[in-house]
């Protein structure tokens, strides 16, 4: 049988186009960034910065909200994907074109959507004005931000959901009811544990997507204090770069460690897309 192997020079000369992006795109940026948060003296950088309550506060604040998103876009969309999946009636075309939508808007564009929602002049504002005598206006606060996230994480993850529910064989749900489990045992026995992977790998790119988001909380920032703000904040308005990137680099550590405990958790089935 013929070798179709490839030659080393050859596999070498294909891998090189990858290899120059790599490099010029990712490991160059991200080694100047390093060596500039390092600030002449690395340990006492980010010491001074990891010990700062502005910058911790910051940090924790946004990691609880994107995990927060992450747990509730879960769950709506495992309800939603699961309903789309095993329910046929007119217009679900329609209504799975709908839901992909947000996918379409940048992140400017879903915060003034939350803003004509929840803002000083929002819809829910002109409703609660009319019911209670009060307007109700949290756009410009975390609960805001959380709206906005939750806005654009869900499609992604229903997209996910449907795709491995339908991988599911069905014959698992029959031969466990055929035993005599009813639905919340075939829900929590055989449907959950087969999307577990696919739920893992899309909570932690919906993690990773809102702990980094920019453009929403940019568009909403009142009394948001999250850490794409506040890395903003110190590069352009106090211009301190130092510091700027030190948050860059922590920011980015976080992230990656949440990728990481996803895809050891999932195993070998994690994908970007879940």
């Amino acid at each position: 049988m013929r070798d179709l192997t490839l030659p080393t020079r050859w596999r070498t000369l294909l891998l090189l186009p990858a290899l120059i992006i790599f490099t010029a795109f990712w490991l160059i940026p991200i080694a100047v960034l390093v060596r500039i948060s390092a600030g002449g003296d690395f340990i006492r950088t980010y010491r001074a910065i990891l010990s700062d309550s502005r910058y911790l506060t910051s940090l924790w604040q946004t990691v609880a909200l994107s995990l927060i998103v992450t747990v509730a876009t879960i769950i709506l969309s495992v309800i939603v994907g699961l309903f789309l999946t095993h329910n046929e009636f007119p217009g679900k075309r329609l209504l799975v074109s709908l839901l992909t939508l947000p996918l379409a808007f940048p992140g400017v564009v879903v915060g003034f959507m939350v803003i004509m929602l929840a803002g000083r002049q929002g819809v829910i504002g002109d409703v609660s004005q009319a019911l209670f005598g009060h307007k109700l206006v949290f756009a410009y606060s975390m609960s805001g931000l959380f709206l906005g996230y939750l806005y654009f994480s869900i499609p992604k993850i229903v997209l996910s959901v449907m795709a491995a529910a339908q991988s599911i064989d069905p014959a698992l749900a029959e031969a466990a009811h055929s035993l005599g489990a009813g639905s919340w045992a075939v829900m929590r026995d055989v449907t959950l544990p087969a999307l577990r992977p696919s739920l893992i790998a899309s909570g932690a790119i919906c993690f990773a997507i809102s702990i980094g988001a920019f453009g929403t909380a940019f568009t909403l920032a009142t009394d948001i204090n999250v850490l794409p703000m506040t890395i903003y904040t110190e590069f352009t308005l106090n211009a301190n770069l130092v510091t700027a990137a030190a948050l860059s680099v922590i920011l980015g550590i976080v992230t990656w460690a949440m990728l990481l405990l996803a895809r050891n958790a999932a195993g070998t089935t994690m994908v970007a897309g879940g």
